[in-house]
């Protein structure tokens, strides 16, 4: 038990102490890195992935900014599942994240430069990381720009993880006496060991670029050579899909295809360059194989890495259709599920990635807009020629708004939760503020539909009079929701800046067509029971009115970065400017009894 001394304890302590900082800076590095940049390489993958070869460059550049490949994998998942992407546009990307990831490893080998004495100790890496440090701690702390608050996070997470690496390398010493260690790492001489401690190694760290990390540090102990690191460098690569197969739970079919893709990949490669560096050795006898012939430090760690995977990248980049074939074969179709195509863009995964999600929900949004007039146009119908079965398709619109309303409402507020832009802060608030009133727009056109459902039961008959008068109103009311769905799709301004007039124009129409109603109430042209009836359209037309009203203002007021409905629609109104009163004009003008 004498190798339980002391200074040994300390040692042990001071090396799980490095790799916590290593793991650390390393993750703060990146989240940072992905704040910066993230927001824009996401989307340039997703739009510029559309040829194999694009998709290794971008995947490859997009890794080795964010310093994780599978990030990288994660998001392409999410595009696949979403059906953004197709399965064979992704094997690209992967191939290029595998890639990759290996920079990694030369960032780290920069905390190994040599120390030297008198002025060039100036350029040396410890001072050097302590000046960035101190930088990154300024920008952190005395900006209160956002931007360069994160950028000063980057160079602070960037210094942690070289006093990590400092701290793990100087802590390993105590190890080159330890017989116990040098057998240990022996016995990883073989291939199919070396590999499995790699798989588990990496499994448990959840990244690559982390296990590669901690084998440059244990490398300056001199007891690495290159027959032990090879293959603990070819299960690290395996290891690294076991995050990647993981966000695939719940996944569609393509979106599971796609993370298998990576673990297939991995598996393949280290398959097929296993097999013939080990049986070449064999036959030739490599120098380099035989003990200490090549002695490991992080530097030659580093170039392994990336030669490794990039001969494993070249390998498979020309089978993207074998590949995709094999995968197709491995994971069958399954009954589809009944799942709008539109519920499918508010990918969980895109979460992570809030200028993704909020283009997702964009994009989901305006669907709901549109089925959301759909559905009136609908109900409006029912109200000159009413059939059951075009009832149950205002009915089943409705309840698609609703499962809209319920998504949308649910994946907005898990956006809300994230580092966001004042841009993108104010796309989410707008999109949560208008969200309950296409919804609402909607349950008015159910509402309509179920009037048209009463006349044609009782056989109601309206008169003349009344009928033209609700013509009239429909087409207004029509009119305003269709400015208020076109304004929002296209961000409009201008269209949103008519809906006010329309809408005060409808709430005078309905006011003076109750007054027509009661003057025919008194004079028997209408019935009681058709009185009911025609109150309630001229309610479910105002509040369509008020709910286009809401969405207008949503997207004027939130424009110039305030949000008071209220003191916005009085001002308008008291003002009535010319742009108002014109406009209002021209509707009145229009709709005319």
């Amino acid at each position: 038990m004498a190798i339980l001394d002391i200074s040994t304890v300390t040692s042990i302590i001071s090396l799980l102490g490095g790799i916590a900082l290593f793991l650390f800076g390393m993750s703060l590095m990146g989240d940072s890195l992905k704040k910066v940049a993230g927001n824009k390489l996401e989307v340039i993958l997703y739009k510029l992935s559309g040829t194999p070869l694009r998709g290794l460059l971008l995947g490859t550049g997009v890794t080795a900014v964010i310093q994780s490949s599978s990030a990288t994998s994660i998001m392409v998942v999410g595009f696949v599942n979403s059906g953004m992407m197709k399965v064979r546009q992704s094997i690209g990307v992967i191939l290029g994240s595998i890639l990759g990831t290996s920079v990694t490893g030369w960032i780290i080998s920069l905390s190994y430069i040599g120390e030297s004495s008198g002025w060039i100790s100036l350029i040396s890496t410890s001072t050097l990381t302590a000046i960035i440090a101190v930088i990154g701690i300024v920008l952190r702390m005395f900006c209160k720009e956002q931007f360069k608050q994160r950028i000063g996070d980057i160079l602070l997470g960037f210094a942690v993880l070289m006093f990590g690496m400092q701290s793990m390398s100087s802590s390993v010493g105590f190890l080159k006496e330890s017989e116990s260690f040098i057998s240990l790492l022996t016995a990883f001489s073989n291939p199919l060991l070396g590999i499995l401690v790699g798989v588990a190694f990496t499994s448990i760290l959840q990244s690559a670029s982390a296990a590669v990390g901690i084998l440059q540090a244990l490398s300056v102990t001199g007891a690495i050579d290159f027959a032990i690191a090879l293959p603990i460098i070819m299960g690290i690569a395996i290891g690294a899909a076991v995050p990647v197969l993981l966000s695939a739970l719940g996944a569609t079919t393509d979106g599971k295809r796609t993370a298998f893709i990576y673990l297939i990949t991995q598996i393949i490669g280290v398959g097929l360059i296993g097999i013939l560096f080990y049986a070449t050795d064999a036959i030739f006898h490599y120098s380099f194989m035989g003990p200490e012939a090549y002695i490991m430090n992080p530097v030659r760690i580093a170039l392994i890495n990336t030669l490794f995977r990039l001969i494993m990248v070249a390998m498979l980049m020309p089978f993207t259709k074998e590949l995709e074939r094999l995968v197709v074969a491995l994971i069958k179709e399954k009954g589809s599920r009944p799942q709008d195509e539109d519920m499918m863009r508010l990918e969980e995964r895109f979460i992570q990635h809030p200028a993704l999600a909020i283009e997702q929900s964009r994009l989901t949004i305006n669907s709901m807009a549109k089925t959301a007039e759909e559905n009136l146009v609908a109900a409006f119908a029912l109200l000159d020629h009413y059939t059951d079965k075009d009832f149950d398709l205002v009915r089943d619109l409705e309840q698609t708004v609703d499962r809209y309303e319920d998504a949308l409402g649910t994946y907005l507020v898990k956006i809300t939760g994230r580092d966001m832009t004042s841009a993108q802060n104010e796309e989410v608030s707008k999109f949560l503020h208008t969200l309950s009133d296409f919804e609402r727009i909607s349950d008015h056109a159910l509402n309509i539909g179920e009037a048209a459902q009463e006349i044609h039961q009782k056989k109601l008959k309206f008169s003349d009079s009344a009928s033209h008068e609700l013509r009239v109103i429909s087409s207004a009311v029509s009119e305003v929701v269709n400015l208020a769905v076109t304004a929002f799709v296209k961000n409009d301004l201008v269209t949103a800046a008519r809906v006010e007039p329309l809408e005060e124009l409808i709430d005078n129409l309905c006011d003076e067509l109750k007054l027509h109603h009661i003057d025919r109430l008194q004079k028997g042209s209408c019935t009681l029971t058709q009185g009911f009836v025609f109150n309630d359209l001229l309610t479910n037309f105002e509040r369509i009115a008020d709910h286009c009203s809401n969405i207008a203002v949503a997207m004027i007021e939130l424009q110039s970065d305030s949000f008071d409905t209220h003191e916005y629609l009085s001002s308008l109104k008291d003002m009535k400017d010319a742009t108002f009163s014109r406009y209002y004009t021209q509707y009145a003008e229009k709709y005319v009894l």
